[in-house]
């Protein structure tokens, strides 16, 4: 698409500048990763996860893992990425097995016996004879078997050329296992060739020595080495120990090879390797680079092995790049688990991830990165005095206007109400505006309604005038107000009977009405098992469930009267959750007392502090979860003492009916 704007003779084509017609530039797909127009992350549905799993009991640390491992729609998570991981290690073990250098091997070997008989049968000279005795002689094992014929004196010329090819096929399979960018060259050895090997194995011995004693000249050195030997490192390291690494990384893989191989392969092998090129020197050489490699890469994985069961065969050279390849599937899975302290997403190889899963992979782990990042930087989630992750003021903020408006969506479809989203009903302003909505009846805010007209039409040439959605209404603030004790049962069966997260969202439901629209009203949140305790919105919704027997009402009760007397001008408004009778009282030395049945003293004094709260004017509202008939029995009589109510509703239903009530009890 051309699109004649812009800078004359510039095109934009994959992210990047080029040229084009003058007067024009043209755009083509984006190759740069994800999609620079593709939306930011979802936070509003992130922070609904994390509260939802905040809410059932997890931390606010878990459920961010959580949350990062399950991920959100259209973008995987942790664990689908962890999945493909050991899919595609499972395939590579499934697929190979270790021993093709020895089955090629053993395939030559053949032919050469094959051949050289061939041409003792036409020969019925002694020395013919004999040498088919040495050839009967020959270890059926195909390493001791080359071992023995490295001095034998070929009649046949294919025979001799079929184990000068064993020769040379060790040779390219140990260059090539240790040193990648030698694969094609290796293709068509000649005998320089393999001196130049040891040449370069032996200048690689040297530069590793003086690198261990940190000889001064050790840069110097590398520099020399590198400009003779470069080609054997198309990775083009670029210190001493970027070389290292590599040659470390690549000889630790061919050790995890030999170490997943049967006893008999290995030694099979280790015969072998002793011919390459004809010449042990290489072997011993490679030996020696491989003892100073573990001893300066001590870390590198040189005990670990893998299990192959598939029919393909892989040369010595293949089964290293497999093994390479499985320790790095085994690293991103262990960066991709997020298990040991002080993780981060930032620190996942992109590079492996897209290696072995594609592009798409690190654009997800970004995505992921991303979200939890902005989910730090926006104020979300924060870290509290202990160095505990939590929800932050602002997250629960955000928590709790969904969960009110889920709450008040409830209340509207059961009495036929609507949400008129007003701070008060009637009564004085309270200095805040907010956009009209149809059926609010609150008085207009002039200025507001056509200042918002003017910025509408500002610069459009049309004339000044008022649309509807430039009117404002002013909030208004109701004369009465209310002190309010919301107790909240944190016995061991609200959490078996499936109470736990309704009653939190009720809590966080009533927290965010009366913090943004009743703002003078003072609401104490008190929970209560074996003890109760007033808390913030913050620790009841972080709140854990533990088991602990116990329904300790009378304290509860008696913290609501502390919290009610506080504010004595106030309309007093007690509202109390539980699923269960009253089982535990306050002894005066703080002792809670515990007991099922309930004991006599336990009701008694319970019923003590209904009737001082009654004395004071409030009238007790008992949420009754599940069906108890002793507890059925109990609440009615706080009912009748108090002048309250009794109200049994649903889970699902319970946080719109504790909301309704607390506007019923408000409005006196």
């Amino acid at each position: 698409m051309d699109v004649v704007a812009g800078w004359p003779g510039v095109a934009a084509w994959g992210g990047e500048v080029a040229m084009a017609e003058p007067g024009s530039y043209r755009y083509g797909p984006w190759e740069g990763g994800r999609d620079p127009l593709a939306p930011p992350p979802d936070l509003r549905a992130a922070l609904e996860e994390i509260g939802r799993e905040v809410m059932a009991g997890a931390s606010p640390e878990s459920a961010l893992r959580e949350l990062l491992r399950q991920g959100l729609p259209g973008t995987r998570g942790l664990d689908e990425l962890t999945r493909q991981v050991w899919q595609r290690r499972a395939a590579l073990q499934r697929r190979h097995r270790l021993d093709g250098t020895v089955q090629e091997a053993r395939r030559l070997l053949d032919r050469a016996l094959a051949a050289e008989r061939r041409e003792l049968d036409s020969d019925s000279g002694e020395d013919a004879r004999f040498r088919q005795v040495r050839l009967d002689m020959v270890p059926n094992d195909v390493g001791g078997a080359v071992r023995e014929l490295a001095d034998y004196d070929w009649h046949s010329a294919e025979a001799a050329e079929a184990y000068r090819e064993i020769q040379q096929l060790l040779g390219q399979q140990m260059v090539e296992q240790r040193f990648k960018g030698m694969r094609e060259a290796m293709r068509q050895a000649r005998p320089e060739d393999a001196e130049r090997v040891r040449e370069m194995l032996a200048d690689l011995d040297d530069l590793l020595t003086a690198h261990a004693q940190g000889h001064p000249d050790t840069h110097r050195r590398f520099e020399e080495f590198m400009r003779r030997h470069g080609d054997f490192f198309p990775e083009n390291p670029r210190t001493t120990d970027e070389l290292i690494d590599l040659l470390a990384a690549r000889s630790a893989a061919a050790q995890r090879m030999l170490n997943s191989m049967t006893p008999q392969q290995r030694a099979e092998l280790a015969q072998l390797s002793r011919q390459a090129f004809g010449d042990p020197r290489l072997a011993e050489a490679l030996s020696t680079v491989d003892d100073k490699l573990r001893a300066l890469r001590p870390g590198e994985d040189w005990s670990g092995r893998g299990r192959f069961r598939g029919d393909q065969a892989m040369g010595m050279a293949e089964a290293t790049e497999a093994l390479q390849e499985l320790g790095e599937l085994d690293r991103l899975a262990e960066q991709l688990a997020q298990a040991h302290p002080g993780a981060r997403l930032e620190d996942i190889d992109s590079e492996l991830l897209e290696r072995h899963l594609g592009e798409q992979s690190t654009v997800d782990a970004k995505a992921l990165a991303d979200l939890e990042r902005q989910l730090r930087a926006r104020g979300m989630l924060e870290r509290g005095p202990d160095g505990d992750l939590r929800l932050s003021p602002k997250a629960l903020r955000r928590l709790g206007e969904d969960t009110l408006r889920d709450v008040l969506g409830k209340l509207r479809g059961a009495r036929g109400e609507r949400d008129a989203g007003r701070a008060g009903a009637a009564g004085e302003r309270t200095g805040s505006t907010r956009p009209w909505r149809f059926g609010d009846t609150e008085p207009w805010d002039a200025a507001r309604t056509v200042a918002n007209a003017v910025l509408r039409t500002a610069g459009t040439g049309a004339a000044l005038s008022i649309d509807v959605g430039d009117v404002e209404v002013a909030e208004t603030e109701q004369h009465s107000r209310a002190v309010v004790a919301l107790c909240v049962d944190t016995s061991w069966s609200m959490i078996q009977d499936g109470r736990w997260v309704p009653m939190k969202r009720t809590a966080l439901a009533l927290h965010h009405l009366v913090r943004t629209r009743f703002r003078s009203d003072e609401l104490q949140l008190i929970t209560f098992g074996r003890h109760a305790m007033s808390v913030d919105i913050g620790e009841l919704t972080a709140l854990e469930g533990t088991y602990e027997q116990g329904t300790n009402l009378h304290h509860a009760l008696m913290l609501a009267g502390r919290h009610l007397r506080r504010h004595p001008d106030a309309h007093p408004v007690v509202l109390v959750v539980t699923d269960g009778e009253p089982t535990a009282h306050l002894e005066p030395d703080g002792e809670a007392v515990f007991d099922y049945p309930p004991r006599p003293e336990t009701i008694a004094r319970t019923m003590a502090e209904v009737d001082a709260l009654a004395r004071r004017g409030a009238g007790v509202t008992v949420f009754m979860l599940g069906e108890n008939p002793g507890l059925a029995a109990f609440v009615d009589t706080i009912a009748r003492r108090t002048g309250g109510r009794v109200l049994a509703p649903t889970t699902d239903g319970l946080g719109a009916a504790v909301v309704a009530d607390y506007l019923r009890n408000r409005r006196g």
